[in-house]
Order: C-alpha cells, then structure tokens, then sequence
C-alpha cells in the first residue's frame, strides 16, 4: 500500500518562500542589500525607480505612493528599505494584520515627518474601516477623526506630513479598486534567473564569511524556486555540508551532494511536492480533481495548496488549473518518471503489491 500523503511536513520546508521570523529575521536582516546599486534583479522596476526617486529629489518632495507586487520572498520588504534610504527619510513598518483599528493607524500617520515612508506589508488585509481612512490620508493627507459620540459628535480633519506609503502584497487582485487606484508607482516583481541567484548568492557567501565556487552558486540558485529568500536559506543549510563533508567551500559537487540529501531536485521540487503530484496521478489519474476534494487527501488546507504550493507548479507547467479541477501535465509525469497515457485522466496506478 502506498504511505500515507498527510505526514507532510509543510511547516519546515526548506524550499517555502513564506517568510519565517525564526530561522530568516538575523540572516535577512543582515543580507539585505541597503542601495539600488547593490539590489540584484529586478532591472525594469529599479531604472524605473531611479527616475521617480532623482526626480522627487530634485523637487524636493516626497515620493508618490508606491505599490510592490509578486510572489513571496522576492523582495519587497527590501526594496521599501531601499526607498527611504535613497530619499534619505526614516521608514516606519507594520503591516495589514497588525492595524487592527482605525486609532492604530491614526496614531502611525501622526508620528511620520515630511517625506517619512510607511511600509505596510500585506496591504491586501487591512480591514475595511481601516482602508477608509488611508483614503484621504494618501489624496489629501489629512486625518478625518471623529470627537464626541450622540448629538455632539464632530468631525475634525487633521493635517499630515507629505509620506510616502509603500504597500507590498502577493495578491494584488485583492486590493479594492479604490485602493489600488490611489498609488501612483505599481511595480511588479518577477522571479529572479539563475543567473541573477547566483549574483546573490556570492554576495551573501561574502558577507557570512562562506567560501564557494562559481559553480557551486550557480547549482545553489537554479535549485531555488527564482528566489533570494530560498537561495539565502540553501545557501546556509550546504554550509553546513561543506563544513561537515568538505573543506568548508561550497563547490558543484558539494552543493549538489547537499541538495540531494535535502530532497531537492534539479529544478527545486522538493519532497512535498513530488508527492502532492503522485497523489493526483495515483489516486486521480493525473486529475482533474477539484481543490477541496486535493486539500482532503493530503490533509491540508485549500488555501495553502493554493497559495503555497501550486505557483511554482504552474510557473514550471507541472500543473494546470482547468474549470473541472487540477491537472497534472505531461511534464510532470516525464519529470517524475511516470508513463504518460494520452487522453485525458489517467488510469489510477495499482498501489496493492
């Protein structure tokens, strides 16, 4: 009988580009680079930044507000502390879960100076009051509070500094149009390339004091999932394999070695993966098969499967989205080593020995 596919260990995935405050906040923090010319990637949006911010500069007001976007891990945080570096201002950074009244946001936009940025992660989650009032703040920067309560309630408008707020989410869809509408500088951000990975890793190796090869970078980032933060969490755990089986420097042999005990492959799939893809071929015949019915026979939540690990699935042509359910694709089966049936769904396999 084939194992049981709910013993995934979701939460410890080395490959998962969700930030983890535990093992990422010293490293991150560390590796951050502080100025566009030492930002790796992202090339379109930092020329395009460079003009906006020369440009604020030169009129010596604030930046417009600026809205980051893209997959997890790719560096959004970062590049907000990039912006107020470059505008010489301070950044204040909370996110959506964290205001949960208007008073909290109130009290924020109160403290800022001319030209301060606020950084606000996961914009797309801030509650719909809360939203109202960043309204006029951002058109007309000014406060709209209310004294009093009954009859004798007012209304008072309080002006605010000129800021600039920077609003980083993985799902721009779920920004309200009136929200959306209100930042002038929308930037997207993509997955990086090998060769772009392997820049940041170097980079990284260097500041943690960690010997390698071009090679050995070079198989660290094409194994991680085009992203820093994956890339920077690999590159941490093969130190620890060069140390151990080497002589400390991380080299293509090494680093391959290392990422095959960690159960990575060649193209960053990791275990979960594998066999989140054998579950839909073995017990749906490669699908279609609908989220809900997926998420039960793996045992977990639908809106993890869908936001955690089927992105870099589809970005790689592994799975596919269809009306009736998810597919597996022929890719998949060939990356697997699985036959491939023409035809749609796929005979279940016979998991009795």
């Amino acid at each position: 009988m084939m194992e049981e596919v709910n013993e995934f260990d979701y939460e410890n995935r080395i490959v998962s580009n969700e930030y983890d405050s535990m093992q990422d906040a010293e490293v991150e923090n560390s590796l951050r680079p502080k100025t566009l010319d030492e930002y790796v990637g992202q090339q379109k949006a930092k020329e395009n930044l460079k003009v906006y911010i020369e440009s604020a500069k030169l009129r010596s007001e604030a930046l417009d507000h600026v809205l980051l976007y893209g997959p997890p891990g790719l560096g959004k945080t970062t590049l907000a502390t990039i912006i107020a570096n470059e505008m010489g201002v301070k950044i204040r950074t909370t996110s959506g879960p964290a205001i949960e009244k208007t008073g909290d946001l109130a009290a924020i936009l109160t403290n800022l100076s001319d030209g301060d940025v606020l950084f606000i992660d996961e914009i797309h989650r801030l509650s719909r009051a809360v939203e109202e009032i960043l309204y006029p703040s951002m058109e007309d920067y000014s406060l709209d509070i209310i004294i009093g309560k009954g009859p004798s309630a007012r209304s008072i408008r309080l002006p605010l500094p000129k800021f600039t707020l920077i609003g980083a989410t993985t799902r721009a869809g779920q920004l309200t149009t009136p929200l959306r509408d209100r930042f002038g500088v929308l930037l997207k951000l993509e997955l990086y390339t090998p060769e772009e990975l392997a820049s940041i890793v170097k980079r990284s190796a260097g500041i943690l004091d960690i010997a390698i090869t071009e090679a050995g970078a070079l198989s660290i980032a094409s194994r991680s999932r085009g992203t820093p933060r994956i890339a920077n969490r690999l590159l941490k755990r093969i130190r620890d394999f060069a140390l151990v089986k080497g002589d400390g420097t991380i080299t293509d042999s090494i680093a391959k070695f290392a990422l095959d005990a960690l159960e990575i492959d060649e193209l960053g799939l990791d275990n979960v993966d594998r066999r989140m893809l054998e579950a839909i071929i073995k017990f749906y015949g490669g699908g279609p098969v609908g989220l809900d019915t997926l998420a039960a026979t793996i045992g977990e939540e639908a809106v993890t499967i869908e936001d955690v690990y089927e992105p870099y699935l589809m970005q790689i042509g592994f799975l596919a989205r269809t009306p009736r359910g998810r597919c597996v694709t022929k890719l998949a089966y060939d990356h697997l080593g699985i036959p491939f049936v023409p035809g749609g769904s796929q005979k279940a396999f016979d998991f009795e020995e």
